[in-house]
Parts: structure tokens; sequence; C-alpha cells
């Protein structure tokens, strides 16, 4: 085989080998092909000239090597890793490990396997020991040296990386462990300075904290993520903040421009106070049980502010009464113009937000307000709402934010604050639903433990890979030059919000009186978590009516907590196997499925993973278990599939539910009590 002189071979630069075990412990092999030194014709390695044939030099030389990567061990093997581990080998076990611990063991823990204990005095007669003693301890303390050094490189990236593991209110015992540490290990290094500068903070945090309890003020400005919001407003607003701004302008008195940076900069603040621990999937999943009402307080900050934006649209086009409909239209333009400003802002939340509430119930059916809309605006709709197809997995989105996110938008050191730059805006911000549903659908396909009690780190690994992305994002925010606008605030904390009630009733005059396809007195109309609202499924819409998003989707009118969101980029989940499907993809062997309950609190959905195997009644029992309900009752339900057009497929209590089920449709399942069932516990809504 003739090759062209200089040219390199199309190999995979890193080849899986398989897996081995040593001293417990599972480990990835891959195989490496890396460039080896070339030398110019004639000279040696070690600089001097030596004869060398010419044609030599036409051809690349290559080594391969081995690379290992810790797949699977026990904790105090994890924690050993990190101090004795091949960085050079493995560089990403640090940062994953720093990053998801607290998914499987508390940070408590990990430290008092960290921490060494001070080394022991020197003896007495130090100075006439032999010569072969002295060696000796020198070499132990080179030793001990060696792995101090390590240690506190971790401790390091541990400060400054995830500073809030070390928040334990009121001691903080956590940290003060390793302020012991480096006080006697590094006292003049950079790790002992983060450490002072991070118990500062915190202690002023508790200060500023029982200050506001003592006396309590109102707070002007963008609502911050440590708030309780009140029912209705936006986060962080009070009642009293609330009853002032009322006689004050409506949001849409103010400009396009006006509204869509106010909004932005919420979602700016909101976004980089963001916690990327919380976001995980076994912590983010047990937000509803009893007593969680305090966990992932930043994520539940971002999903108010969504809910926020969402519910200002519906109050400013529902709310008025007695509006015209070429009046409805003109509101229905606006937020359209806003909501393509976000776009240009690359601020992908609200811009969600805005679609979702222009695409729900009480909105749609405005049959005569969507014909008063002129071309421009409904072309310009069409168009944004195909950004959140959930075709394949909302490739679309997960496309366009790669795209977005690889895009440079430097800014001049002259440019003014408040203003835009004339170059691409910083960012962008996504919509966090994205990450959220990711990380569920990785909790839920991929096990904690694997055989022998050993942590599954391939799993941290495919979650650090996430939590990365949510970290480079929250830097590409840092760049956003937006101030605040007091007045626009006021307003959106002002924006009269509407109950579900409220929505119900405000029909307008004209519009068909149930139907239109989605009326919300249907019993689809409630939304679950983990599923976006969307326009409502119909062959043929009226005429008028704005474009529904593409793909069958539920209708809603209640927003979900954690929305089913388009994503950076299409998971794999393989584990040296068959990929595991996401959700609403069908795998040979498995895929991840939702199953609410039929009942009065609405439709919470849960994700579990269905493969070839199960039947129907561990199905049930398996939803039923995430539901928190009692066991005993599984044989009291039936498992219908939901599938567009409002209709439902009624699973057979002994069939096989993977193949009984429609593979076209969407993997969104419904428990309902058969009847004639009764059992005098209400079924929990967590």
């Amino acid at each position: 085989m003739e090759r062209t002189a200089g040219r390199e071979l199309a190999l995979a630069p890193l080849q899986d080998w398989g897996q081995e075990t040593e001293d417990g412990a599972v480990y990835s092999v891959s195989l490496r092909r890396q460039r080896s030194q070339r030398w110019s014709p004639g000279q040696g390695p070690g600089g001097g000239e030596v004869p060398r044939p010419a044609a030599c030099d036409a051809f690349l030389h290559y080594r391969t090597s081995k690379v290992r990567a810790l797949r699977a061990a026990r904790l105090e093997r994890l924690v050993r890793e990190l101090v004795s581990g091949d960085r050079a080998q493995d560089p990403g076990f640090v940062p994953a490990f720093l990053a998801t611990h607290r998914a499987f063991v508390p940070t408590a823990r990990v430290l008092a396997l960290l921490l060494p204990p001070p080394p022991p005095p020197l003896p007495p007669g130090w100075g006439i020991l032999p010569r072969v003693e002295i060696k000796k301890t020198e070499g132990r303390d080179l030793s001990f040296n060696q792995n101090l050094r390590a240690v506190v490189s971790v401790l390091g990236s541990w400060l400054r990386d995830h500073p809030q593991d070390f928040r334990d209110p009121p001691a903080h015992s956590d940290l003060s462990s390793v302020r012991t540490f480096l006080g006697w290990a590094a006292p003049l290094g950079a790790e002992a300075r983060e450490a002072e500068k991070l118990l500062g903070q915190l202690l002023e945090e508790a200060e500023h904290a029982q200050e506001e309890e003592a006396q309590p003020q109102a707070r002007a400005g963008p609502p911050g993520a440590a708030q309780t919001p009140c029912a209705g407003c936006p986060e962080g607003c009070s009642q009293e903040e609330e009853g002032l701004v009322q006689e004050g302008p409506e949001l849409l008195d103010f400009g396009v421009d006006e509204v869509a940076e106010q909004l932005t900069l919420l979602d700016v603040e909101l976004f980089s106070r963001v916690r990327p621990c919380e976001c995980l999937g076994s912590v983010w999943s047990q937000r509803d049980r009893p007593g969680a009402a305090g966990v992932a307080p930043t994520v539940r900050a971002t999903v108010t502010q969504f809910n926020t934006v969402t519910g200002c649209v519906l109050g400013s086009v529902l709310g008025p009464p007695g509006l015209a409909a070429p009046q409805r239209a003109q509101r229905l333009e606006k937020w359209i113009r806003i909501a393509q400003r976000c776009r240009e802002l690359r601020n992908f939340s609200s811009l969600r937000a805005i679609l979702s509430a222009l695409q729900s119930n009480p909105i749609y059916r405005l049959k005569r307000s969507w014909g008063a809309v002129s071309r421009e605006p409904l072309s310009t709709f069409r168009k944004l709402s195909q950004i959140f197809s959930d075709e394949n997995n909302h490739l679309s989105c997960r496309e366009i934010l790669s795209q977005e996110e690889a895009t440079e938008g430097p800014q001049e050191e002259d440019t003014p604050l408040g203003s835009l730059p004339s170059k691409l805006p910083p960012g962008p911000v996504p919509y966090l639903g994205t990450f959220l549903t990711d990380l569920i659908m990785l909790d839920t396909a991929l096990p904690d433990m694997l055989e022998g009690d050993l942590i599954n780190f391939e799993k941290r690994r495919k979650e650090w890979e996430i939590l990365a992305r949510i970290q480079q994002l929250q830097r590409r925010c840092r760049s956003y030059c937006l101030s605040p606008h007091p007045p626009v605030l006021a307003a959106l904390r002002a924006q009269r919000q509407l109950s579900e009630e409220q929505r119900k009733l405000s029909r307008e005059k004209g519009s068909s009186p149930g139907g239109s396809p989605g009326d919300p007195s249907s019993p689809t109309s409630s939304l679950s978590p983990g599923s976006p609202p969307s326009s409502p499924r119909s062959k043929d819409p009226p005429p008028g009516s704005p474009p529904a998003s593409p793909g069958p989707q539920v209708p809603s009118t209640k927003l979900p907590l954690s929305p089913d969101l388009p994503g950076p980029r299409p998971l794999a989940l393989s584990l040296s196997g068959p990929c595991i499907p996401l959700l609403g993809q069908q795998g040979s062997e498995a895929r991840v499925i939702r199953v609410s309950i039929d009942n009065d609190h609405g439709n919470l959905y849960r994700s579990i993973l269905l493969t070839s195997q199960d039947k129907a009644p561990s199905v049930v029992q398996r939803a039923l278990q995430k539901h928190n309900v009692a066991q005993p009752w599984a044989h009291d339900y039936q498992l219908f599939q939901v599938l567009p057009g409002d209709r439902e497929l009624l699973i057979p209590d002994n069939a096989n539910v993977f193949y009984a089920m429609s593979p076209a449709a969407p993997g969104d399942f419904m428990l309902r009590r058969k009847g004639g069932a009764r059992h005098t516990n209400s079924v929990s809504p967590t």
C-alpha cells in the first residue's frame, strides 16, 4: 500500500480495550495512540548527528499507551484515588468526584477518609540518630509530604469549585476540619487563605440573614434565589412590595427591548446562582417528598421565575375583562416581539416561558384574537416554536444551544454599563429543565451500586459531563452587561397572576365553547412536571390559530415544576453495553417511560426504566413505589398509555408492557383506579 509522505492514517486516537479488576476496583481500559517524537534527518536523540536515510523522515511514528479510568470501587478506594490517582491518565476523576459525591456520601465522611492526622513530633535524639535511621525517617517524610501536597491540591479545587459543600450552619464543622488541616499542612498556601475567606463569607451571610429576620424590609431590585416567593409573585417578591407598585404602569407599557433585557437580567442572576449539585437526578427527584421543601432552593428559584414569566403573559392577555379581539391581538404581537428579542439576547429560558404561555389552552382558544394577529408576527411565532420541537429528543433546540454556546461574543472594554455590545451578546442562558431532564433520565436508567457493593462511578462521570456544561454556561453568563431598570421590575412584580380557575373562565366571546382542541375542561389539560406545555394537538387547526409545535404533546394550562426540555446534545447512556434510550426513544431492550396517577392532585409523572421483560403488574408496582403509594394496592390499578388525540391504550393486566405499548406514541402512561376498588388512604401527590 502506498501512502503520501507525512500524511496520517485516519485512526481513532482512543479505542476501548475492555476492563480489568485490581484490589477490588474495576477499571475501564483504553488504548491511546500518540505520535512519538520525530527527529530531523541525521539528528539523534541527544542532538548529535547520526547518519540516517532521508526516506525515514517520510513516515510518521506512533506509540500506543494503556489508559485506565476507575469505573467502580468502594468508597475508601475512591477517596484514595483522589490522592494517589494518576491525573495524567484520568484527568476527569477528581472534578467528577467533587461534583457528584453528595449523591452517594456526605462531605463529612469524605473528609474523614481524606484528611490525614498531624505528623508525630520529632524524637528528642533526632540529631544523634544513626545515618541509616535518618535516611529511613527522611524517606517516610518524603512520602508523607507528597501525600500532603496531593491532599492540599484536592482541597484547593474543592474550596474553589464547590464552596457550598462546606455550608453547615451554624458551626460549619466540615470547613473547620479543613482549616485545621491546612493550618499545619500548608499555613501559608492559597488554599488556607481560600478557606478563611469562605468562612468569612458564610458567617457574613448568616449575620445578614439574622438581620433580615429581625428587621424585615422590602427589597428593591432583582429577586434573589434565597428569598421565599409569595403566591403569584416573582422570586423574592414580598406582599408589601406588591402593594406598593399596584398603581404603576403595566408591563406591556414598556418597550420590547426594556422588557426582554430585564427578563434576561433576572434569568442570568438566578442561573448564575444555581448550584450544579442540586441538579443531580438523585437530588432533584426528592423535591416533592414530605419534608423536602428546602431541597434544591437555587433550582426552585429558576422554576419560580419561569412560572412567573408565563403567568405574566397569561395575565396580560387574559386578565383585562372586556378586551376586544384586536386589542388582545396587539398584546399577543407584543409578546411575540419580546420573545424574539429574548432569542436575540440568547435567553432561552424566558423565550421558552413566553412560548409556553402563548401555546397554552387559555390563549390558544382565542380564535378571534389570533385571527387579528398580522402575518409577520405569526411567522415569527412559528419559527420560534420550531426551536422547541420535541422531534428526535428535542434535537433542534439541542443543536441551536450548542451552536450558540460555541459562538463567541466578546465585548469591548469601553462598552458602557447597562448596554449591550454591538456584537453578539454573551451567554446563552439555557432553560434549566434541559439539564434536569437529562440528569433524571441518567439517575433512572443507571444503577447507583454494582455487584459487590461497588459504587458505580461511571454513572457519576456521565453526570459530571452535564454538570460541567452547566458550569461552563454559568461562566459565559457572567459577561452579560445589563443594569436593573426598577420601573420594569416593579411592573413585573405587580403583573396580575391568574388562578387556574380564572384561566378556565376567561373565555373570549366567539371562541369555540368546548369544541376547540385541548379545552382546559378536558381531563388532559393538567400537565405534570417533566412535560413541556405546548399548543394543543389538532389535525386541522382553526384559521388564525397559532401554529402548533411539531410532535404530539399534552396541552396544559399548568406549568411544570421541572419541564422536559431540550438539552445541549443527545446523551449516550451506555456502560460498555447497548445504549439505554432516553424518554420517547425506543430501544431494542429498554425504554424510559413516565407514569402518572389519575387523581385529584394533578398528573405528577415519575420516570421508570421499562425493559422487554416487564409485565404490567411489576410496572404498576414500581410506579406506585415511585409515587410513594402503598404496594398492597397495586392490584387496584390499571395501566393506560396516553396516545395523541386524547386517546388511551389499555394495557392488559398480564401483558408485557414493552411489546403491548404503541412504540410510535410518547412514553407517557397513567395509572387509574379500577372500578369498585376502594381504600381509605388518599394517594400521595409526591
